[in-house]
């Protein structure tokens, strides 16, 4: 952590490392995938946090090929905001009684994404450790938002001291 002093300030470089991304998704089962494919048949199978491809070959042979083969997989995009609440998220609602707007915080804070990684079709590869961000010491909130491959978004946010 590097610190410089600006204005009676004191500003420290944070970075995010992402260690893990845990999945539990379940659609279909391996076991009802090959009791109901035919031959010369595939299906795509989730089952407990793993892709599983089943495919049945001409003679009825069933075999299965793991496509998650770690955590990093299941991630297509990451991002972090490096100060969650600094922006309050405000609604304008229009009061029945006089016609006039009211705004209103609704309690929480926007995701405003300071850094990211993605994958393209061309580059499949992610980085884990997002670049440094200069940040005003003290207690905040970090939040990281994870999109898997089936576009949930996952979103954890965290306080530390910089």
């Amino acid at each position: 952590m590097v610190s410089e002093v600006r204005n009676k300030a004191i500003y420290r470089l944070v970075a995010a490392e992402l260690t893990d991304f845990s999945v539990f998704y379940s659609q279909d089962s391996i076991a009802n995938a090959e009791a109901t494919l035919k031959n010369k048949g595939s299906k795509i199978v989730v089952e407990k946090g793993q892709i599983v491809k089943v495919t049945k070959d001409a003679k009825g042979i069933v075999k299965r090929e793991v496509l998650t083969e770690s955590w990093t997989d299941w991630i297509d995009y990451w991002a972090v905001d490096f100060n969650f609440e600094s922006k309050r998220e405000i609604l304008r609602v229009k009061k029945e009684e006089s016609g006039e707007w009211e705004e209103t915080w609704t309690g929480d804070f926007i995701f405003e994404n300071e850094w990211q990684s993605f994958r393209t079709k061309k580059d499949r590869s992610l980085e884990l450790t997002s670049v440094f961000h200069e940040c005003r010491s003290g207690r905040r909130k970090l939040a990281v938002k994870v999109v898997d491959i089936f576009g949930n978004d996952t979103m954890t946010i965290l306080e530390v001291s910089v």
